[in-house]
């Protein structure tokens, strides 16, 4: 329970924290310095919730590979814009091994895929972006019933679209001379209202599509070396 607490300190205190900074102190001039400092204290939970011994390691190397398949996914339909499979992958990691998981994946998806897609000051508000969408699902009540039902998986991908689209534009109107407009705001989110539409799509297509392949596989994995 107490590492829970301090995990969720890291995640909604001290991340929020950081890309603050970056904003007001740096004036998004430090945005590499910014998502290196997310992205280290995006590990940080995962490492307080790990016990020694192999489980851990094994743990490690199968988010390792579900980041890398976030990042690929969002390589390979890069000519489609906000058709991405990573809300997918990442709601999929959260639903089997946490909320810890969950937001460790989005995060390293955004900063490693925009080694390809370009760094800026957008890098960490993705980070925090797609991490929260990976931490709400996997939360151990909503982690039941993304699996139970999936009509309530792909509401879940709807809403996903939505508060992602709706994070970003929060970064849009900040770009634009640092303080936070309501009007702006508004203007942004109604201008992405088609952009945003497609993200929920695409998290529905994706959700559908990959929850049963990857959810039997990361199943049989976890009972195999009980993870």
């Amino acid at each position: 329970m107490r590492n829970k607490k301090i995990n969720y300190f890291i995640i909604m205190i001290l991340i929020p924290l950081s890309i603050a900074l970056g904003v007001i102190l740096f004036k998004d001039r430090k945005y590499n310095l910014i998502s290196i400092i997310i992205a280290f204290l995006s590990c940080l939970p995962i490492f307080f919730s790990f016990e020694k011994g192999k489980t851990s390691t094994r743990k490690m190397t199968i988010l390792s590979v579900m980041v890398a398949i976030s990042v690929a996914g969002r390589f390979v339909f890069a000519a489609i814009p906000g058709f991405k499979p990573v809300t997918a992958i990442v709601v999929i990691t959260a639903i089997y091994f946490g909320s810890e998981a969950g937001f460790l994946t989005g995060s390293l998806s955004a900063i490693i895929s925009n080694i390809y897609f370009g760094q800026g000051p957008w890098t960490p508000f993705q980070m925090f972006s797609w991490g929260m969408l990976g931490l709400i699902a996997g939360l151990p009540f909503m982690r039941k019933l993304l699996l139970k039902n999936k009509i309530i998986l792909a509401i879940y991908g709807v809403f996903a679209g939505v508060i992602y689209s709706l994070m970003m534009d929060v970064w849009t109107v900040l770009a634009m001379d640092g303080v936070f407009n309501a009007r702006r705001y508004l203007a942004a989110v109604t201008t992405a209202l088609p952009v945003m539409a497609i993200y929920a799509v695409s998290n529905v297509v994706f959700l559908m599509l990959a929850i049963k392949p990857f959810g039997e596989k990361l199943e049989r994995i976890k009972t195999k070396y009980g993870i």
